[in-house]
């Protein structure tokens, strides 16, 4: 198998992003995280840009990698400077790193708009600065920035730029695709073209940006022309609408085109690595990401789910597995009986035939009143319970009330109390929250957390309201989603109504109650209480 570099810029370029940053120790999480994963190169930024980055630089310095090695960043000498009068230049062969990645003009505009050279006097500094660093003993990437416009400008002077690079020592160049306007089969013509002329001397490789949505298309038809190497970051992080995604590009160059970047077992780790960057970064993880999203696998329609069970091939690009990802049954007002029995097996309930007619009834009916399982999988199994009479209820609910007071000081003050029956004993609980859900959450766990201690472990993780039929205006029906944690797995509860504190209090107690059926076994006196509290809104 042709083996093809992946060369990681997320801690330099996708930092360029809107809203994007990480402390020193987050990027090396970050830079452990992708050698685990296979990565051959990791760009760790600018040396010398600042404090931080030469923090890294030193914490870098003294940690051992298994596969990855790790790039500088810079640009080539300055007008009017030599190489080792340049201290941008001479900071960053100083630094530790054995590879170091050189940026350099290639389209005649920015020599004229921006760096204000001559072409002669852009080929110098390009050499130069090559030399310099291959006479301090690092290896070279070239990046040729915006190469595929001067390309279109003038292909003689852009591949002359690349020679140059190329007799001064670097092991790869770099076709640039700055600012994102390339489409796939220009990439290419213009890669196959530089591979034939360069491509026995030189890697090629690639670095696109995804202004035109194209920069895994045209990192792939790079590849498919001749480039090996591919730049790009962890979930297309980067300035504008962002750089090449790795995550997609990794599977597509070695599940479909048969290259080799990573060991296979590795590539397993695609998916926890992915999310693991977006956690680290504060971003929440696209359910919709190719290969890799919570979505990606999921399926809704009963002729998809039916088809998969049959023959994954059938919907099914590749086997989620390969990816670390895992298959999903969405269920809607769409499903069959066959999505229903998927969902049932996977969590272990005794479903047979007839409870699943039901349940479909019961979903189609409560979708028409605006429910929406696809993102409540833990009211969903609650359903299924039910039908099955594999149901145990937490509690029996008495009732409930809730008051909130705003003071003239401008403080607002909630207290909720409660009144429930747990095995034939009455609790009446009070307390107080910043909102109303806050104050019967809280009121709820001193009511049962004697009893059921483990449910303290479960947490509030998301909490969003959407107003259906907004024509009502303030008499619409409220839909709640709520998603709770345990520090090991992650579910999602629903609630619907007309009063928004009567949905949250659904989903709140779905969301506990689900932690609580794992494991439990209906018994006598919880198992005939009327009126569970699971079921308050219908």
């Amino acid at each position: 198998m042709t083996l093809i570099q992946l060369y990681d810029t997320t801690l330099r370029d996708g930092m360029q992003g809107q809203g994007m940053s990480l402390s020193a120790a987050e990027k090396v999480r970050v830079v452990r995280a992708l050698d685990r994963l296979g990565v051959s190169f990791i760009e760790a930024g600018f040396p010398s840009s600042n404090p931080k980055e030469a923090e890294l630089f030193r914490l870098l310095a003294e940690i051992e990698l298994e596969r990855a090695t790790i790039c500088a960043f810079g640009m080539t000498r300055r007008r009017g400077l030599a190489a080792e009068d340049d201290p941008a230049l001479v900071s960053l062969v100083s630094a530790p790193a054995p590879v170091v990645t050189l940026v350099g003009k290639t389209w005649t505009l920015h020599l004229e708009k921006v760096t204000r050279v001559t072409r002669e006097e852009n080929l110098a500094m390009i050499v130069d600065s090559v030399n310099l660093c291959r006479a301090e003993g690092k290896r070279v990437v070239y990046d040729a920035e915006h190469f595929f416009d001067a390309w279109r400008d003038d292909r003689a002077y852009a591949l002359e730029c690349l020679r140059v690079a190329v007799a001064a020592g670097a092991e790869t160049v770099t076709l640039c695709d700055t600012n994102g306007s390339s489409l796939p089969a220009e990439v290419a013509a213009a890669t196959a073209s530089v591979v034939g002329e360069l491509g026995e001397r030189v890697r090629i490789g690639i670095h696109t940006h995804n202004d035109a949505e194209c920069a895994v298309a045209n990192s792939l038809a790079a590849v498919e022309a001749g480039a090996r190497m591919v730049q790009g970051t962890v979930n297309g992080y980067g300035e504008r609408t962002g750089n090449a995604n790795l995550v997609s590009i990794l599977p597509a160059l070695q599940l479909k085109l048969g290259f080799d970047c990573v060991p296979t077992d590795r590539l397993r780790t695609l998916t926890e690595t992915a999310h693991f960057v977006d956690e680290l970064t504060n971003t929440t993880p696209d359910p919709d990401q190719p290969y890799v999203g919570r979505n990606a696998f999921a399926h809704k329609g009963g002729m998809h789910v039916a088809g998969v069970q049959a023959d994954a091939r059938t919907f099914e690009h590749l086997d989620p597995r390969l990816v670390g990802n895992s298959r999903d049954v969405l269920i809607s007002e769409l499903s069959g009986k066959g999505s229903v029995l998927s969902r049932a097996e996977g969590a272990g309930i005794d479903l047979d035939a007839d409870a699943a007619k039901r349940a479909i009834e019961r979903i189609k009916e409560r979708e028409h009143r605006g429910y929406h399982y696809e993102a409540a999988d833990a009211s969903f199994e609650l359903l299924l319970r039910r039908e099955a009479g594999e149901y145990r209820p937490l509690f029996r609910l008495e009732s409930f009330r809730v008051i909130t007071e705003k003071r003239a000081d401008g403080r607002v003050e909630t207290e909720a109390t409660i009144k429930i029956w747990v095995d034939g004993r009455r609790y009446v609980r009070t307390a107080e929250g910043n909102g109303p859900v806050n104050a019967l959450d809280r009121a709820l766990r001193e009511a049962i957390g004697e009893l059921h201690p483990h449910l303290a472990a479960v947490e509030l993780a998301d909490y969003k309201v959407r107003i259906l039929d907004s024509h009502q205006g303030t008499g619409a029906v409220t839909r709640v989603l709520l998603d709770a944690a345990d520090g090991q797995r992650t579910w999602g509860a629903i609630g619907v109504s007309e009063n928004i504190i009567e949905a949250s209090w659904e989903a709140l107690v779905d969301s506990l109650e689900f932690a609580f059926q794992e494991g439990q076994a209906p018994t006598a006196s919880s198992a005939s209480l009327p009126g569970a509290a699971g079921s308050v809104a219908g």
